[in-house]
């Protein structure tokens, strides 16, 4: 079965969605990064894919959100 994988992830000082080789963003915080993240992965979930959704901490110096 494949695995489809969303990553939040630094992007344009900002933050952004990678997933199968594109990025999309960017968000102005983690947390909506993560919520753009969620649909399509909540939609490949129903079409039969195994789902990973992964967000780092923030950085150092970053707002946590």
């Amino acid at each position: 079965m494949d695995t489809a994988k969303y990553r939040v992830i630094p992007y344009e000082g900002q933050w952004g969605v990678a997933h199968d080789g594109e990025t999309a963003g960017p968000y102005v915080t983690r947390e909506a990064a993560f919520e753009a993240a969620v649909a399509p992965a909540s939609l490949a979930l129903k079409q039969g894919y195994a789902v990973e959704v992964s967000v780092p901490p923030p950085e150092p110096g970053r707002p946590a959100n």
